[in-house]
């Protein structure tokens, strides 16, 4: 497995090579955004690990130029937890995970093995459900043909739902990953949002997106 680590902690990276090497990793290594983002165009590679504070291109640019290059690589972000932010941006950005500094390497080989184990449906940039199509890259939702007008949150949403496709998100799940890490666990946006989602994108026959009893929603 060919893995392109963009990362300009040098103490990070040289515990990380090892360590990847040794689970079966070949390694190439940027130790800034701009090398990064020539080598992740040129070459191909089965993942990319991104650090989000980069010097010369900023991580999350990266990433979204990445994905305008037409590069469908799993990418998993780097990011100490005060960069954070609201975690949509990492996901509108392109990257398919993330996680926080300092992070247990164990923790890392297990979300790096299951971005490698994802089918690779779930990496691309436009699904299809029915008479619904979603277009992550271009922003935009129709059904039959006719757009269907989402809020920036509701999108965020949707396409959180659609990129863990058939497994069942805990709303504690949805609320750190759409909204904020430090979201109030006790609000109600997330259901009050997948009401409103579901009544703008049901299809022909019926809900997408289904509630799992004690677990939280999908689309399936």
């Amino acid at each position: 497995m060919n893995l392109l680590l963009i990362e300009d902690d040098k103490t990070v990276v040289d515990s990380l090579i090892p360590f990847l090497k040794e689970r079966g990793f070949v390694v190439d290594v940027a130790f800034d955004g701009e090398v990064g983002l020539d080598k992740a165009k040129k070459n191909n590679y089965d993942i990319i690990i991104l650090d989000k504070g980069l010097p010369k291109k900023d991580g999350l640019e990266v990433c979204a130029n990445i994905r305008s290059a037409g590069k469908q690589t799993p990418i998993l972000i780097l990011s100490v937890k005060s960069e954070i932010g609201t975690k949509a941006d990492l996901l509108n950005a392109g990257a398919d995970d993330y996680m926080t500094k300092p992070f247990a390497f164990q923790e890392l080989i297990a979300r790096v093995n299951a971005l490698l184990r994802r089918p690779k449906e779930v990496l691309h940039t436009k699904f299809e459900f029915g008479d619904i199509i979603a277009d992550f890259e271009g922003r935009k939702t129709t059904r039959g043909g006719k757009e269907i007008h989402l809020t920036t949150k509701e999108f965020s949403l949707l396409e959180y739902l659609f990129r863990n496709r058939s497994k069942a998100i805990s709303r504690m799940e949805i609320l750190e990953h759409v909204w904020d890490v430090n979201a109030d666990p006790f609000t109600n946006t997330v259901e009050t949002h997948i009401l409103t989602l579901r009544k703008k994108i049901r299809d022909k026959n019926g809900k997408i997106i289904q509630t799992v009893s004690n677990v939280g929603y999908k689309i399936d």
